[in-house]
């Protein structure tokens, strides 16, 4: 499997929150989010200025969100910034190797502010309290503190996202993405999915990474930051 289905990979949220992840959705006809807690991503069905006016009404007010896509009517909202993220999904040919030594944890919402401490030192505001209950979650600890983790976030038939990948950096270079990776691909496979992933354009270390696995790159996206105005 070297590709990614357009109808939904081009608009991932939408898909994820009319699908596997609906009982999250907070929506307003053309537009859905999921809630602050849990994610900052919105959505609409499709780019045009009325599903804008509906996704204006589900934020508050001055309220940052992260949109995934392409051109969008933007005229009611603050454009905070632009980042250029790549798609990437394994390969069914690629075997995962078998567990090595690292002894990883099943983490759960009883260590959601451990995560958020944690993934806030890589990419602060992206993983909040409840994001942990989009999917499941391994780390690693040392001296009882979390030195490393990762999961999964958008989920789609077939499809699932790896996410949340993060290392101490105190503790870099030992093999610890690497090891959380290859376990939930291996947790992807047992359950006949396939294992892809977001990482933004210029983070040249992590691409580096997912490409040594096996990693194939489908395509770039953007990544807008918008606020609403009022």
């Amino acid at each position: 499997m070297s590709t990614l289905p357009a109808t939904i990979f081009t608009n991932p949220v939408w898909s994820a929150l009319q699908s596997h992840h609906r009982h999250f959705a907070q929506s307003a006809e053309d537009a859905a989010r999921y809630p602050a807690e849990v994610a900052p991503f919105v959505a609409v069905s499709q780019p045009t200025a009325a599903a804008m006016r509906h996704l204006h009404s589900l934020l508050a007010p001055g309220e940052q969100v992260c949109l995934i896509g392409e051109t969008y009517p933007l005229n009611d909202f603050h454009v905070d910034g632009t980042i250029g993220v790549l798609q990437m999904v394994l390969p069914e040919a690629i075997d995962p190797p078998d567990p090595d030594k690292t002894e990883l944890l099943e983490l759960t919402a009883a260590q959601a502010g451990e995560m958020v401490a944690l993934t806030d030192l890589a990419f602060p505001g992206y993983f909040r309290q409840k994001t942990c209950e989009m999917g499941r979650y391994y780390g690693v600890r040392r001296a009882g503190e979390l030195i490393a983790m990762g999961g999964e976030r958008l989920m789609h038939d077939g499809y699932a996202e790896i996410s949340g990948i993060c290392t101490h950096p105190a503790h870099r270079g030992q093999g610890l993405a690497a090891s959380l990776i290859w376990q939930l691909v291996r947790d992807h496979r047992r359950e006949g999915v396939a294992s892809w992933l977001h990482v933004g354009s210029a983070n040249q270390r992590a691409i580096d990474l997912y490409e040594r696995m096996g990693f194939k790159k489908v395509r770039e996206v953007t990544l807008h930051r918008i606020s609403r105005k009022d």
